[in-house]
């Protein structure tokens, strides 16, 4: 399943549900039966889950192209550097005003 399946299963099923569960209620309400409300809402979520849950071929069309393996290898990825290497300097210059409270100093940031 693609990611564009994923996402047609998913609206599909919250449709389904709603509907199943408008169409049960407006059943069960007039017929004035609680189990007949229960047993269309049940027999809606069965259906509902037969439609979303399989993989079936309409949810996969638009397949992902992966990338070869030896491809892969002549272009890697650049690593993340870790948080602390990081070389650039503030743009702005903060500086603490002497205002102390039981947290520390508050920082304001001054015009330069």
């Amino acid at each position: 399943m693609d990611w564009q399946g994923q996402k047609l299963a998913e609206t599909l099923m919250q449709a389904m549900l709603a509907a199943f569960a408008v169409a049960a209620f407006a059943t069960g309400y007039v017929l004035g039966s609680f189990r007949t409300m229960l047993l269309a809402y049940a027999g809606g979520v069965v259906l509902t889950a037969l439609i979303t849950v399989p993989d079936w071929p309409f949810y996969n069309r638009h397949p992902l192209k992966w990338l070869d393996p030896a491809e892969a290898e002549r272009h890697p990825r650049p690593q993340p550097q870790p948080e602390g290497a990081s070389k650039k300097k503030p743009s702005k210059t903060h500086k603490k005003v002497g205002l102390v409270n039981s947290f520390g100093y508050i920082d304001r940031e001054e015009a330069p």
